[in-house]
């Protein structure tokens, strides 16, 4: 018998990672509840798409039973690439005809690209109706006997008796299990969004082709992202201090002063790169980078634990956050609903250790590629991994 029958399970966060373990748990029976911060799935614009990969991401969709949901809905083409060094001049393409990427799918290292307002809807529908319990801002968790209470911003509570953690990078229930803390990873991320790129931008939509371009040049990036609807997303990154977006006296919401930021700091670069910031809407996001510590650990509790972000969090230049995070969910659900552990401690406690393994490889590796991709030598070491 699996150690939870009959509980009430809580998963805080409604990503990808908390959803896909919402899925797997239901498939096996469990009573399973998903609070979610966003008033509704439109809430807040989505990010830039996603790259799901065959052990882990794709893994994750393949064990919940959605894999065809994803064919019908992942972006073909998408993975287009474009390298350019700072002048915009492209030194290496790889543009994927979306009629031939069908022949590619059968390849491990194939890595197809979905948005993610798709992807949480796969998700989303694949729940019991009444799952998510939108609107639930999670402020505190008190422990009653052997359970848990959960109370929210909007005044609301509710019961568990085990609880997730899948609420991400600055997760407010990490506290209560760990008082290990990430560390700032030396960069600062700002992004932006524009809307009907072929129009806004095109001379940029053009070279993105429908795919990606990384730019590179003076130990900066520039990463711009197609959407499918016809947006696309970008996101430059600066060594600088911690707290740079603090002290730098930077209104991110005004779009003259961070034009005249992207000017001065990227002043080497050319000038094809400003119709991004004089088509961004409606505001940009300062985004400093942290990395969890490679050799946390911390003793496991019965009764709560955590899954991506929340657990590993990690620069985002390797692309493996959502992957982790969908293959945690894996992991967990089959720890949880395996017969081989005698209480969930045991069964949390082996997850735990598994996933604190494999995460701090990746993150290990992941410090290494964005240290690489800011440096000198940053064209040539993209070259030698992706050709």
């Amino acid at each position: 018998m699996n150690t939870i029958i009959n509980k009430r399970i809580a998963i805080v966060g409604g990503g990808p990672g908390g959803l896909t373990l919402a899925r797997l748990l239901q498939m096996n029976g469990a009573n399973v509840k998903v609070y979610e911060r966003d008033l509704n799935k439109d809430a807040r614009m989505q990010g830039a798409t996603l790259d799901l990969h065959d052990e882990s991401g794709l893994k994750a969709l393949r064990e919940a039973g959605l894999i065809e949901a994803f064919k019908a809905n992942y972006r073909p083409g998408a993975d287009s690439l474009c390298l350019t060094n700072k002048d915009g001049i492209p030194v290496f393409k790889d543009y994927i005809n979306a009629e031939d990427e069908v022949s590619r799918t059968a390849d491990e290292l194939f890595r197809p690209e979905i948005d993610r307002g798709p992807l949480q809807n796969i998700l989303l529908d694949s729940l019991q109706p009444d799952t998510i319990i939108w609107d639930s801002h999670f402020m505190a968790l008190t422990s009653e006997n052997d359970s848990w209470k959960l109370e929210f911003k909007n005044g609301s509570s509710a019961f568990a008796d085990i609880v997730i953690a899948a609420d991400g990078a600055n997760s407010k229930i990490r506290p209560y299990i760990t008082p290990i803390k990430p560390f700032y990873a030396g960069l600062t991320v700002v992004e932006g969004a524009v809307y009907d790129a072929e129009t806004a931008c095109p001379n940029i939509h053009k070279l993105l082709n429908g795919g990606k371009i990384f730019a590179m040049g003076d130990e900066k990036t520039l990463i711009i992202s197609s959407k499918g609807d016809g947006s696309l997303v970008f996101y430059t990154g600066c060594k600088t201090e911690e707290n740079w977006s603090k002290i730098a006296g930077i209104d991110f919401s005004d779009k003259k002063q961070v034009l005249a930021w992207f000017k001065e700091e990227f002043s080497d670069w050319s000038s094809l790169w400003l119709e991004l910031f004089e088509n961004a809407q409606p505001k940009f996001v300062p985004r400093p980078q942290y990395c969890m510590p490679l050799d946390q650990t911390w003793t496991a509790l019965p009764n709560l634990t955590l899954l991506g972000d929340a657990a590993h969090l990690m620069p985002p230049y390797a692309g493996e956050g959502v992957n982790m995070a969908m293959l945690d969910a894996v992991e967990l659900s089959k720890c949880l609903l395996s017969e081989d552990f005698q209480d969930t401690q045991s069964a949390i406690a082996a997850y735990e250790k598994q996933m604190r393994l494999r995460a701090s490889e990746t993150a290990k590796n992941t410090l290494e590629s964005t240290a690489a991709l800011h440096s000198p030598d940053a064209i040539s070491y993209f070259i030698n991994i992706i050709s």
